[in-house]
C-alpha cells in the first residue's frame, strides 16, 4: 500500500473525515435552509464539550498548579486548530495582565501560517520539536496539543517533545480513539460528528476547540486569581476602551463614584486590582502592591490579609458588593 493510500484509509476511519449521503444535495436548498441546516449542526457542539467536561477540569488543575509556579501555557496546532490556539493565546495578555510569553501559541510554519497556508508543515513532528525548543520547554511548562483528527503529526510531535522533557502535556481531538488524546497526559476527544462540508473541520470541530480553549484558559486565569468574582481584574488597560472598563470594574467591585474610583487608579498606578484595594481595604498604593505580592496577585487573599487583626487596613470581607 502506497503512503497516499494508507493516509487515505486511515482518514477513511476518522468521524470528523466522514462523508453524509443525506447532505449530498444541500447545494439544492435555498439560503435559508441552508444557514438553518448549518446552525442546527452547530447546536450539537457544546454537548459534545459537556461530555468532555471531567477530563477539560482535571487539564486545568493541572495547569494551573504549574502556572502558579511560574509555568507557562503552551498550544501548539496545524491550520485551524493551530489559529485557535494563537488566538486564545493572543487573548490573554490584554484579558488577563498575563506576563510575554506566559502564554503561548504555536501554529506550524510559523506566524505567516495565520493567514496562509504552509504547505507541508503539519506533516512535520521536527518542525514541532524545534518551536518548543526554541521556547527552551521546561518541566513546569504545559502543552496543548490541538487536531481535530488527533493524528496531526505537528502536535502529535509537540506532545512528544513535552512529554520527554517532564511538561505537562494534553491533546484536545474531535475523534474517539486518538493518538494525540493516547500520546497526552490529559486526552480531551469532543467528537462533534461529521461536518457539514466533508472534512471541512473548521466548522464544528473548530468550534468546539474554540469553545475548549475558552474554558482552558479561563479557568486557568480564575483559579491563578486573575478575576475577582466575575471581574476582570488583572486587564491591561492598553486602550481608551479598555481603560473605561478598569474604572467600570473597580466602581463596580466597591460601589465608589466616579471621583474615588479615580483617584484609587491613580494612587494604584493604573493597576485595577490594587486600585480595588485601596478601597476596601483603606490602604494606599504602595501597601496595596505589597499585599498583592505577598498574596501572590490573589485579591481576596489580600483582601482578607488586610482585614486580620495585624492586616494594615480597616475590615474587609473581600467579597464584591451586591450589583
Amino acid at each position: 500500500m502506497t503512503a497516499d493510500a494508507a493516509l487515505r484509509a486511515q482518514l477513511d476511519t476518522l468521524t470528523t473525515e466522514a462523508f453524509r449521503p443525506d447532505l449530498a444535495e444541500i447545494d439544492r436548498l435555498d439560503t435559508l435552509a441552508l444557514a438553518r441546516l448549518m446552525n442546527a449542526e452547530d447546536a450539537g457542539v457544546p454537548a459534545a464539550v459537556a461530555a468532555e467536561l471531567p477530563a477539560i477540569a482535571a487539564a486545568v488543575d493541572a495547569i494551573a498548579a504549574r502556572m502558579a509556579r511560574g509555568g507557562r501555557l503552551v498550544y501548539a496546532g496545524a491550520g485551524t486548530a493551530g489559529r485557535m490556539g494563537v488566538l486564545d493565546a493572543s487573548e490573554c495578555p490584554p484579558t488577563f495582565g498575563t506576563g510575554p510569553g506566559q502564554v503561548v501559541g504555536l501554529i506550524a510554519g510559523g506566524p505567516s501560517a495565520m493567514v496562509q497556508a504552509v504547505e507541508g508543515a503539519e506533516d512535520s513532528p521536527e518542525l514541532a520539536a524545534a518551536d518548543l525548543a526554541a521556547l527552551k520547554l521546561t518541566a513546569e511548562d504545559s502543552v496543548v496539543g490541538i487536531s481535530a483528527s488527533g493524528r496531526t503529526p505537528y502536535a502529535l510531535g509537540a506532545v512528544a517533545y513535552a512529554r520527554a522533557r517532564g511538561a505537562l502535556t494534553v491533546g484536545l481531538s474531535c475523534n474517539a480513539g486518538s493518538a494525540l488524546a493516547a500520546a497526552a497526559e490529559h486526552g480531551i476527544e469532543v467528537v462533534v460528528g461529521p461536518e457539514l462540508l466533508t472534512g471541512s473541520t473548521r466548522l464544528k470541530a473548530g468550534t468546539a476547540q474554540k469553545l475548549v480553549l475558552n474554558l482552558i484558559s479561563t479557568i486557568t486565569m480564575i483559579r491563578l486569581g486573575k478575576t475577582y468574582g466575575n471581574l476582570m481584574v488583572d486587564l491591561r488597560a492598553s486602550n481608551e476602551k479598555l481603560r473605561a472598563r478598569s474604572r467600570r470594574i473597580v466602581a463596580l467591585a466597591t460601589g465608589a463614584g466616579d471621583n474615588e474610583v479615580e483617584g484609587a487608579l491613580a494612587a494604584a498606578g493604573g493597576e485595577v486590582k490594587a486600585a480595588i484595594l485601596v478601597l476596601l481595604a483603606g490602604v494606599d498604593g504602595p501597601t496595596a502592591s505589597a499585599l498583592l505580592t505577598a498574596s501572590h496577585g490573589h485579591l481576596r487573599a489580600a483582601l482578607a490579609h488586610a482585614a486580620a487583626p495585624d492586616g494594615p487596613g480597616p475590615a474587609a470581607d473581600g467579597a464584591p458588593p451586591a450589583r
